[in-house]
């Protein structure tokens, strides 16, 4: 699942951006019963990306939510990257829930005019047969997002399980996804599927991509509006020679569902 969460923000309208904007700097008491809400929802995957948390700060009430979410949705693993450190004030980041161990995590800056875009790199299993979660939270402008898909075309090239997942901010046809996919072979099951707004979807800016290794049996869009954004799922059998944990042959027949 993929789900750009607002910081544990419910949003049902446009005007509320304007009427409740004051929930992104300050600390809100409904806060935290949203939070469970998407943990309990969380619960029913294995991977889990999540955009636009608060690692804790004054608005978060000082929780740091990856941990909280990954608590509410009893994940044994979660793996977090700050972006914009804003002190006490906010912590932005996105996080990754996950019931697999990963081998390896890796920190990337994105490139772009304005700073605080990362991209995290999850890999799970051992080489050659491991898989590449990437998780994003791309640039507002087409020409940053072109530069930052080129980066992380760079990253997973020489990878042949790879799932690239996040807030996009661009749609499923655009030139951005385009080239990304032109570049790395990933694809996009089902396009056009809406994410937001939340009350009344009409761009699909949130994406899953794989690579063609991996078999996708169902892709699509929860309506579980706990933010202003809904949550995009994908059900994924990953291959045979794949092991999560790189333990006992027989751990490398299983089959874990996930994303």
């Amino acid at each position: 699942m993929s789900f750009n969460i607002q910081v544990g923000i419910e949003t049902r309208t446009y005007h509320q951006y304007f009427t409740r904007g004051w929930r992104h700097v300050l600390p809100d008491a409904k806060r935290l019963p949203n939070l469970r809400r998407i943990g309990e929802l969380a619960r029913d995957f294995d991977l889990v990306g999540l955009q636009e948390l608060d690692a804790g700060s004054l608005r978060s009430g000082f929780v740091d939510q990856a941990a909280f979410l990954a608590e509410a949705g009893d994940f044994p693993h979660w793996y977090q990257q700050t972006n914009r450190p804003l002190g006490r004030f906010a912590q932005h980041s996105k996080g990754l829930l996950s019931r697999l161990s990963a081998r390896l995590v890796t920190e990337h800056r994105l490139p772009g005019r304005i700073p605080g875009r990362g991209a995290l790199m999850v890999h799970f299993g051992t080489e050659p047969a491991e898989l590449v979660l990437v998780l994003l939270h791309l640039s507002l402008s087409q020409r940053a997002r072109l530069s930052q898909l080129a980066f992380v075309a760079e990253q997973i090239a020489e990878h042949e399980h790879v799932i690239v997942m996040g807030d996009f901010n661009c749609h499923s046809r655009s030139p951005e996804l385009q080239y990304l996919c032109a570049e790395t072979g990933l694809r996009e099951p089902l396009h056009d599927l809406p994410t937001y707004p939340s009350w009344r979807p009409e761009r699909n800016i949130d994406h899953i991509l794989v690579s063609p290794s991996l078999s996708v049996e169902s892709a699509e869009v929860l309506d579980a509006p706990y933010s202003d954004h809904l949550p995009m799922t994908m059900t994924v059998s990953l291959p045979a020679v794949f092991s999560p944990r790189a333990a006992p042959a027989e751990a490398a027949q299983a089959q874990p569902r996930c994303c």
